[in-house]
């Protein structure tokens, strides 16, 4: 037998004619107008609720993959209040449209880092046939940093402004159409290819404050470092697969074949973008309800509405963010993990070539290793960063913790690195001194979201423009080193003691708490 109990405000609502109200020799049921109207009242996972005028009860069956999706109407209208919502299962995790959102900006930052190191590979090659020494070798691959350098400031107002949705979709188009065209410039000048590999740096500047924004909308606090793990996960792969597959596609299409292939799947990658994902969960027409809820009953950062665009101040106040010392512990941060990074991610297949005289497939594939490493370590330090918050540690003590082991340890690996005797135990140390570093994603890369939520894609840009200083001098300087000293061990030893001397300033001055901006020190 069917059965209904309405309140007189539904019995308002709409009109249903069934067994139980009507008569029986004439059935009916009709959908009501504002049939949303009564949806959005409903308290997911449970089939039934209560409102103001008493309870309603409904005829479907609540279950993980049935929940009910949230209607237009339910999601202007916030999700349908609060209530309390358990922890979700590891199912109901990986099976959430949040975690389809992070996949997707994996696969962006996987694409953004390989079309960056191909030329890692390339420029060996490059270098032979065009009778480049080490130290101009080095300023070509600082190119596409000059272009990185200008744009992670005003890319994360952009992202403050308008969300990371529309600006990634922007960013990932613009770099792929530069790596596709890069074996044109590079037969027509030098000037060419250094012009495109400066695109390419100006559009992936973007690409990390636009991960950092939609985190911070789609995911509550307690499991932000599993999803920045995840998508930097996707980050290192990129690396990883850049790195192995160019030899591969060089031998098969020739130097220039990477390019054409990685340019050619980041286009397909923005339109799924575009059709398959929205800015916010209030946005998304594919969220269920009970997932909006969640998520609203841990609020993240609000949503951008159009109102609130309006008014807000198109330029941040960077006089007050700078007077902080909380923003120069992240300046300082991100300025030693930018200059670690670039150093290996450029050097490395140079320095296993040269130091222990492996080829280029094998050059590709050691330095490869590692960033596959980093990948699966930067998870599980999310997973176990969220366990150390949800156990009651503070959130400034596990920022303290994970960044420390991200710099220390990758500093003593270092070291390490340098008394190695063959390619296999420097690879080893090499992949432990990259997998450590994946702790600094839940150190200072999460803590952009927490001191200041409506500035982290700014933030991030003014962080990330210290980093992209650093990672050139670095860069550069690692080719100049190289060739004046003639060996790369000292200066790995000087980037273990900037390591060392990042860990100290973070300590002292991070938090972990919201910093009041409003007011100058």
């Amino acid at each position: 037998m069917n059965s209904c109990i309405l309140t007189p405000h539904t019995q308002r609502l709409c009109t249903i004619s069934i067994p139980c109200l009507q008569n029986p020799n004439k059935p009916q049921f009709r959908l009501p107008s504002t049939i949303s109207s009564i949806r959005r009242r409903l308290s997911p996972p449970f089939s039934s609720s209560s409102s103001a005028n008493g309870p309603i009860f409904l005829p479907f069956k609540a279950g993980l993959f049935n929940r009910p999706r949230a209607s237009s109407q339910s999601i202007a209208d916030g999700g349908g209040g609060g209530g309390e919502f358990p922890e979700p299962s590891f199912v109901e995790f990986i099976t959430s449209e949040r975690v389809k959102v992070v996949a997707m900006l994996a696969l962006a930052l996987a694409l953004c880092n390989a079309d960056r190191v191909v030329m890692s590979v390339a420029i060996v090659p490059l270098s032979i046939s065009r009778g480049w020494r080490q130290s101009f070798a080095g300023v070509v691959q600082s190119s596409f940093l000059w272009g990185y350098l200008i744009s992670p400031i005003a890319g994360g107002t952009l992202v403050d402004y308008h969300g990371g949705k529309v600006v990634m979709a922007w960013g990932v188009a613009l770099w792929s159409v530069a790596t596709f065209l890069t074996p044109w410039a590079a037969e027509t000048s030098l000037l060419a290819l250094l012009a495109m590999r400066m695109l390419l740096g100006i559009a992936e500047g973007v690409a990390l404050p636009c991960m950092n924004n939609m985190i911070a909308r789609w995911f509550p606090q307690t499991e932000r470092s599993r999803a920045v793990g995840l998508a930097m996960a996707g980050f290192q792969l990129g690396s990883a697969i850049g790195l192995t597959l160019s030899p591969i596609l060089m031998s098969q299409g020739g130097i220039y074949g990477p390019f054409v292939i990685f340019g050619l799947f980041g286009l397909l990658w923005v339109l799924v973008w575009l059709s398959a994902t929205s800015s916010s969960p209030d946005r998304s027409p594919q969220i269920s309800i009970y997932e909006l809820r969640y998520i609203q009953n841990r609020p993240p950062l609000p949503s951008v509405s159009k109102k609130h665009l309006k008014t807000r101040q198109v330029i941040p106040p960077f006089r007050r963010l700078l007077s902080k010392l909380p923003t120069w512990s992240l300046i300082v941060a991100n300025a030693m993990h930018s200059w670690g990074f670039f150093v290996i991610l450029s050097w490395m297949p140079i320095y296993f070539k040269t130091i222990y005289h492996v080829d280029l497939k094998q050059a590709a594939w050691f330095s490869a290793v590692p960033w596959s490493m980093m990948a699966i370590v930067g998870y599980f330090a999310g997973v176990l960063s969220d366990m150390m918050i949800q156990s009651g540690t503070s959130v400034t003590l596990t920022r303290k913790i994970m960044q420390s082991i991200g710099f220390v340890g990758p500093g003593l690996a270092l070291i390490g690195l340098t008394m190695a005797k063959t390619p296999l135990i420097a690879s080893a140390w090499l992949t432990l001194a990259v997998g450590l570093k994946a702790f600094s994603h839940c150190g200072f890369l999460v803590n952009l979201q927490e001191i200041a939520p409506q500035y982290s894609g700014v933030l991030h840009g003014i962080s990330n423009t210290a980093g992209t200083l650093a990672a050139i001098v670095g860069t550069v300087g690692a080719g100049f080193f190289v060739e004046l000293m003639g060996s790369f061990k000292g200066f790995l030893l000087l980037t273990a003691f900037l390591y060392f001397s990042a860990a100290l300033f973070w300590n002292l001055f991070s938090t972990g708490e919201r910093v009041n901006f409003d007011e100058t020190l």
